[in-house]
């Protein structure tokens, strides 16, 4: 099954959202917020999934300058992502472990396998190395 790109339903969506490199928070804010809904939204057409790579793409590059997460541990990553994404611990029960193995894992008390990092990513739909 191939998908075509529309270029005009694509030109639409970036006047509607008007997609910049992020100088200021308030910027950073308001595309995080558009880069989220993009994210977790269901039946996503192919040029709303071209605008989020766009918009992760600004929103990593101006993380990366302000917010460097190299001090960060893998726990503390994870607790930011479910944070920010509204996901409880109870919703990871069954995806990367019991009850038990989940509250050590977000709370630092278990490591994160690379099996586990893995299906996080792809829960999150974000980079498996961020919880290694």
């Amino acid at each position: 099954m191939t998908f075509t790109f529309d270029e005009t339903a694509y030109s639409n969506l970036l006047a509607e959202v008007a997609p910049k490199v992020i100088e200021t928070e308030e910027e950073y804010e308001r595309l995080l917020v558009v880069a989220e809904r993009l994210t977790f939204a269901k039946n996503r057409t192919q040029e709303e999934r071209v605008l989020q790579k766009l918009l992760v793409k600004l929103i990593e590059v101006y993380e990366g300058q302000n917010y460097p997460m190299d001090l960060s541990l893998p726990h503390e990553i994870l607790q930011h992502i479910m944070e920010a994404s509204g996901t409880r611990q109870a919703e990871l029960v069954g995806v990367i472990g019991s009850s038990g193995v989940v509250s050590e894992v977000v709370n630092g008390k278990r490591s994160i396998s690379k099996a586990q990092a893995k299906i996080l990513g792809d829960y999150f739909k974000v980079s498996p190395s961020l919880f290694i």
